[in-house]
């Protein structure tokens, strides 16, 4: 099964230039985790997270209107192709210990995201998708 066929294609993204404080209200407002941070032509630049937000710029009593996303966001992202096979995008999760990844196109392009609960929606996937929870549950990384 190819990842086109269970990522999620309405992609919400910040570029790197906005306050903290809009990817704040965007992952409030979608109710997700992470945004892909996309360059104005929509190449892949890094992820920020919830969690980036709280650790590098609550705790560090920073201003969320003034700080830009791109000092907060994870660079050197891992991501998956639309042609790539589900199983290898699992195991790419399960290694770098995230829970979703970016899809991009040849172009660099964001085009998707999928997580690990779009591979446990399909049946055909669970087994991959508990794996790689397993996995990534038991070898957390210390920020």
């Amino acid at each position: 099964m190819r990842v086109s066929e269970l990522m999620n294609a309405n992609v919400v993204s910040i570029t790197p230039d906005e306050p903290a404080l809009l990817a704040a209200r965007l992952l409030s407002r979608h109710n997700i985790g992470s945004l892909p941070v996309c360059s104005l032509d929509g190449k892949l630049r890094g992820m920020v997270t919830d969690r980036d937000i709280v650790l590098r710029c609550v705790a560090t009593e920073s201003d969320p209107q003034t700080m830009r996303v791109r000092e907060i966001m994870t660079r050197g992202v891992v991501s998956v192709s639309p042609d790539d096979d589900v199983r290898e995008a699992a195991h790419k999760m399960a290694h770098e210990q995230v829970r979703r990844l970016p899809v991009v196109n040849v172009s660099g392009a964001v085009v998707g995201m999928l997580s690990l609960g779009d591979m446990a929606k399909s049946r055909a996937m669970e087994m991959e998708a508990a794996n790689a929870l397993s996995e990534i549950s038991v070898n957390v990384k210390k920020v």
